[in-house]
This record gives structure tokens, C-alpha cells and sequence, in this order.
């Protein structure tokens, strides 16, 4: 991928790929998505597939394939013990990561299951950038608790730090001395953090957590499903890494660390993970867990095909060009929002375009959730699914009180070499629409609230007919787009 200037003067992102398969869409009236939202419970994850134009809910297991990836799925050797694959995928991993142990698993969160199950017990603490909603869950519900250790500029949507990832140092010195060592089973670096706003650790920052987490002997923990993305801010941001290759920094990131587990959904291109490991003693004492949980220890709930075609995007993960199409089209997006005075997290990072719903809906308080409302409003704009990171992606307090997020954004994720430049100008043009009525957006309250994990299966009502109100303007102004 390379943004390439034309002859008006304007740089535009230009494809380094052609597309060879294609799918149909359909754009379903505005009519239509109100009734689909109605019946979703304004919960965009209970919508069809069906009632939905343009899928910017996440980038996770919905990344276009290469034709070699779709090869290596074919020549896969289908076997429930021993697949030559998983030899094949594990070597990668060894090459990669150099690491000689791995368990397969069936997705990222299984990874956090075996994680938790092996490694915390009652009371520990696990200091980390910033939590991940399943990451959080599995550490509380086996007895931890999370503690984030975020630089404070790292919150601040419109800030300039280009490693809005980075731990605050001094702060993370200070949990270990206040807790202690022995009650940290390791320290979790999320590089490419999701919840605000996909932003990448610097190369920099890990050697310096290493170094902290090595003097008081607490292991080492990279969650690298967004890894991709991070490695090419730290190419294109941070200058040691400058004339460094794209393979060369991932060496030295994995050499930091003691435990490296993924999610194949993003980092890969395909559907699976796995926790690669520095010693036999912690394969060991995790490889029960897989048998138990996923599956032999040769396939860990994935099929033949999926590791096969995980080896190949891995390799493809190398190649600049191709890792550089996601933060390309993202930093397009951000940029053209933000020429138009709308709040979008900055510096552009990974994974997508992310709203500032705080500054968009100011008038929605955080417990009538206003990133949720926010993706709500835009699902009726434009048939666009998006995904709220805020208040309602929180669980409550054990006092049963709302635990009001410190970020309200609105995800538009942007799978890889997934959407055209006309389907992300499509959404900003309908992004800006809403902008421009943001005041007619009112909140959200619920009416099914699950205890755990609400935001994926929570149903929710608005507080009054703002979309109704909202539908009818959009007919006035959209007249041929009935």
C-alpha cells in the first residue's frame, strides 16, 4: 500500500492488490434499519448480517485472503494428531518469535482463558497498558484484578503522542513496590491497544518494561493480535526503527518477552491463535489446559486449513506493503473526518477510525452510554455497523453502580483489504451527515442486562424517539435514497 500524490495535488492511498472475489452487498432502506435496529435491541452485534451495507464492527476473522493463503488452506494435511500444518505453523512461529514452544488455540480469548486459569490465583495483580474487555474478565473471574499503567496523554483523544501505548514507567515501578513482586504473575503489553483507539507501544517502551520486569523477576506478557499494525507505526514513527526491516523488528519485540499469545482473527489474516512459549516449564503447566479447553495439542480447536493459512499471513505480515494498507486507509479516514471539525481519536492508529463520542454527543451522560448511541445513530445514516468502546463495553461495579469509562469511542473498523476508497468515502460522507444533526442524538437505556460481558448480548432501548425524529430527517435530506 502506498499513498501516492495525483496530478490535482491531493494524496490518496492507492492499492498495492487487485481483487479477484467479490461479494454482493445491499444497502437496506432507512425504513429497514430502523425496524432491524428495533429488533437488535439497539445491540449492532444482534443485527443480520443481512440488514447491514458496510461491517466496520471489527477487523477480527473478516480480513481478506490471499490467493496463496487460500492455496496453502487446500494443500493442508488434515489430521487429528501430528498435522504436518501444525508443524509448518509452529516452525513460522519459531522463526518469528524465537520461541520453540507453542499450544494451538481456537481464538484470542481461549488464549486469556488458558493464560488466567494457569497463571493467577486469588488476589493477584496484573498491570497492563490498557485492559481488553475478555482480558479483564478472564484475570477477575480467576481471582486478579487489572491495574492500567497507561502514559495520561494516552486518553487524550486529541493529543499528538505517537505511542499513546507506552506504559508510564514510573507508575508501573510504583505497583510492583506497593503490591510486591510475588503477587504479580506477569505484566501484560497490549501492543496496539484496542480500547483507545488502536494506538501502538513503542519498541523503546517495551525494552524499558523488560528491563523493570527483569529486575524484580516478573515474566513478561505480549498480547500481539495487533502486533501487524503496532510494527508499522514503529517503522514509520519511532526512529531506531527506521531502517530496520519489517522482520527484523518483530525479532527484537518478541525477544522481550517470556509468553507472545495471538489472535490469528487479526494478526495472521485468518481464525485461530495461539500463546507461543520461551520455556518447557510454562508449556507444561499450560499444555493440560489446551487438551482440556480446545482440542489436541496439534490443532487446539482450529482445522488444518486455518493453520495453514495463519503460516502464510504470517509471512505476509512481513512484507510492508501489505501491513501498511490497513493504517493507510484508517489515517485517510481520520484525516478527511478531521478536516471537517468532527472528534476522531489522533494520531490515526490501527485497527480503524475511532469517533470521540464524548465530544460528538456531549449531551448524553455516560450512563445512557453515548459511544452506544452514537453507533446506533450511525447504523440508521448510513446501514454502517460499528462498535461502541465506552461505558457499555464496562461491567458494572460490585455496588451495581455504572464504572463510567474514561474514553467514549465509536470503532469503524476497517478490515484489511476488505473496503474500496468509495465504501470509506460512503462513511464519511454519512459520518459528516451526522455531524451535522448530532443534536438531534439522545442515549440508550437498557432493558436485558447481562452481568458479564453486556455489550455483546445486552438489549437496549432509546430514551425517548430520537430515531424516529432522526429517521425523518434523514428522508428530507436523502430524498432519492428511499
Amino acid at each position: 500500500m502506498e499513498t501516492i500524490q495525483f496530478y490535482s495535488g491531493k494524496k490518496i492511498p492507492l492499492e498495492t492488490h487487485r481483487v479477484r472475489v467479490v461479494q454482493k452487498l445491499y444497502l437496506p432502506k432507512v425504513e429497514e434499519r430502523l425496524k432491524a435496529l428495533k429488533e437488535a435491541g439497539n445491540n449492532l452485534y444482534l443485527l443480520k448480517n443481512t440488514d447491514i451495507f458496510l461491517d466496520m464492527l471489527t477487523d477480527s476473522g473478516v480480513n481478506a485472503m490471499s490467493d496463496n493463503q487460500l492455496s496453502a488452506m487446500i494443500n493442508a494435511d488434515d489430521a487429528y494428531a501430528g498435522s504436518r500444518t501444525f508443524f509448518e505453523l509452529k516452525d513460522k512461529l519459531t522463526e518469528l518469535f524465537g520461541m520453540e514452544h507453542f499450544l494451538p488455540t481456537h481464538q484470542g480469548r481461549a488464549c486469556e482463558n488458558i493464560l488466567a486459569q494457569s497463571l493467577i490465583k486469588e488476589g493477584d495483580v496484573c498491570p497492563m497498558n490498557y485492559h481488553f474487555t475478555t482480558t479483564k474478565a478472564h484475570i477477575v473471574k480467576n481471582g486478579g484484578r487489572v491495574v492500567e499503567v497507561v502514559k495520561k496523554s494516552s486518553v487524550i483523544t486529541d493529543s499528538t503522542d505517537p505511542f499513546k501505548g507506552d506504559f508510564d514507567l514510573d507508575e508501573l515501578e510504583n505497583v510492583i513496590n506497593e503490591v510486591g513482586a510475588e503477587h504479580i504473575p506477569f505484566v501484560r503489553v497490549e501492543a496496539g491497544t484496542n480500547l483507545i483507539g488502536g494506538q501502538p507501544i513503542s519498541l523503546g517502551n517495551i525494552e524499558e518494561i523488560h528491563r523493570i520486569c527483569k529486575a524484580h523477576g516478573i515474566s513478561l506478557v505480549l498480547d500481539a493480535s495487533l502486533l501487524q499494525d503496532n510494527l508499522y507505526f514503529m517503522k514509520i514513527r519511532e526512529e531506531r526503527c527506521k531502517n530496520m526491516s519489517i522482520r527484523e523488528i518483530t525479532k527484537e519485540v518478541a525477544s522481550y518477552f517470556d509468553i507472545i499469545y495471538f489472535s490469528a482473527r487479526k494478526l495472521g489474516f485468518a481464525r485461530g491463535g495461539g500463546i507461543c512459549v520461551r520455556t518447557k516449564e510454562l508449556w507444561d503447566s499450560m499444555k493440560e489446559a489446551i487438551t482440556l479447553y480446545e482440542g489436541f495439542l496439534t490443532y487446539g480447536g482450529m482445522s488444518t486449513k486455518e493453520m495453514g493459512a495463519i503460516a502464510v499471513g504470517l509471512e505476509e505480515t512481513m512484507d510492508f506493503d501489505i501491513i501498511s494498507q490497513g493504517p493507510l486507509f484508517i489515517e485517510y479516514m481520520v484525516n478527511e473526518l478531521d478536516k471537517r471539525g468532527i472528534p476522531v481519536v489522533k494520531p490515526a492508529g490501527g485497527l480503524g477510525c475511532h469517533l470521540d463520542a464524548m465530544k460528538f454527543v456531549p449531551n448524553i451522560p455516560g450512563d445512557q452510554y453515548p459511544a452506544a448511541a452514537l453507533c446506533s445513530a450511525l447504523y440508521l445514516a448510513g446501514g454502517i455497523r460499528t462498535m461502541e468502546r465506552g461505558t457499555l463495553s464496562e461491567d458494572r461495579n460490585p455496588d451495581g453502580s455504572e464504572h463510567i469509562a474514561s474514553m467514549e469511542l465509536v470503532r469503524c473498523a476497517l478490515p484489511r483489504r476488505v473496503f474500496t476508497l468509495s465504501q470509506v468515502k460512503y462513511a464519511i460522507d454519512r459520518i459528516t451527515w451526522l455531524w451535522d444533526n448530532r443534536d438531534m442524538i439522545e442515549g440508550l437505556t437498557f432493558t436485558e442486562e447481562p452481568k458479564t460481558l453486556r455489550f455483546f448480548v445486552g438489549r437496549l432501548a432509546p430514551v425517548s424517539d430520537w430515531q424516529e425524529k432522526l429517521v425523518d430527517k434523514f428522508k428530507k435530506d436523502f430524498p432519492n435514497c428511499l
